[in-house]
Order: C-alpha cells, then sequence, then structure tokens
C-alpha cells in the first residue's frame, strides 16, 4: 500500500518542494525569531535565515558553514587578528566558511534569505560566540556551549552575555565598555574606527 500523504520536513522523505516551504514558514523567516530549520532529525543542520538582523556576536563554529544567499544581500562580519572585515553575500552567492572563523552574519535588508548548512556537533564539540570590543577588537567575553538546537540554544547563550551589568563588559585590553544589546552602537563605533 502506498503512502499519499504530502512530503514531511520532520523526517527523511520525499523531496521537498523548496520554494513552497519558504512560503509555507514565511512568517517565521522574519524577526523576531529569523531561522528555521528544514529536517529535524539529519547530521546536517539545515537551516533558512531571514533578515532583517543584526547582531555582535560572533560565532566559532568547530565545522565548516556553507551559505547559499539567495534572495537579497547579506555580510558576515569577521574578527581575526586584532581587527574587522567583511564579506559581501550578494543575492546568488555561495561560500563555504572554514572551521573556527569568527563570523557574524549582518542580514540588514528586510526579506532577505539564505540557507546555512552546518554539520551536526557530535558530544563533547563545543560552540563559541564571542563578543569584541568596538574599539581595539579585542575579546571581551566568550561563552560555550554544547549545541542541540540553534533556535533554542543561541538566545540563551546571547541573553547570558547582554544580561551582565556594565561592568562585566569592560573590555581588558583597553578599557572600553561594550554596548551590549544596543547593536547600532556597536556596528557605528566598529564602522568608524576600521573603516567598514
Amino acid at each position: 500500500m502506498s503512502d499519499h500523504s504530502p512530503p514531511s520536513a520532520q523526517l527523511y522523505s520525499a523531496p521537498i518542494n523548496f520554494s513552497k516551504w519558504v512560503e509555507d514558514h514565511a512568517e517565521r523567516l522574519k524577526p523576531p525569531v529569523g531561522n528555521q530549520q528544514i529536517w529535524k532529525n539529519s547530521d546536517l543542520i539545515c537551516t533558512v535565515v531571514g533578515g532583517p538582523n543584526q547582531r555582535t556576536d560572533f560565532h566559532d563554529d568547530p565545522f565548516e558553514e556553507y551559505f547559499h544567499q539567495f534572495k537579497g544581500n547579506a555580510s558576515l562580519l569577521i574578527a581575526d587578528r586584532g581587527k574587522f572585515e567583511r564579506i559581501p553575500l550578494h543575492e546568488g552567492d555561495v561560500f563555504l566558511l572554514p572551521p573556527h572563523v569568527r563570523h557574524s552574519p549582518q542580514r540588514s535588508e528586510a526579506g532577505s534569505l539564505c540557507t546555512v548548512i552546518e554539520r551536526t556537533r557530535p558530544a563533547g564539540e563545543r560552540d563559541g560566540f564571542e563578543w569584541f570590543c568596538a574599539q581595539c577588537a579585542g575579546l571581551v567575553a566568550r561563552r560555550e556551549l554544547q549545541l542541540q538546537s540553534i533556535v533554542e540554544d543561541l538566545p540563551k547563550a546571547f541573553a547570558s552575555f547582554y544580561d551582565t551589568p556594565e561592568a562585566e563588559r569592560v573590555c581588558p585590553h583597553c578599557g572600553h565598555v561594550h554596548t551590549g544589546r544596543d547593536w547600532q552602537s556597536w556596528h557605528q563605533q566598529v564602522s568608524a574606527r576600521f573603516a567598514l
């Protein structure tokens, strides 16, 4: 007896029409959620991320990440050796990010969409989230976690930094205070200081 039920993204299934999937999840691909995982039980974490969304945390992924910017434009802000650099992701671009490159996805365009593919983390393999000083690019704070769910775990990691008092957001290298949740001010300071 054949099963005529429509394809489901919960488990392995018949092919899924991606355009229809994006249309069905459109409300979850914008703030405040911004992302949705396609398959729940696989060795790959396949996520669609929508804009607008700008952030100040930098992800230290122990594995590669694949980006396909299929609608609109975005960028990756990279923190490396005491400076910041921007990698533009134009509509249609694909990009493979090496492991452990500190990156902060910036999606300023409303309606922009990107597929991000990562590996499921084996037990004991921890992700890092870091916050850098807007003045000297020195490391201000780091949080590590065993990633189970991108949708559920990341907000908790971010809150563990953003909910700290100002005294705990002081750069140990230059004394400048990280702006915390005020991402607009942090980006303005970085752009002015590093000519991004």
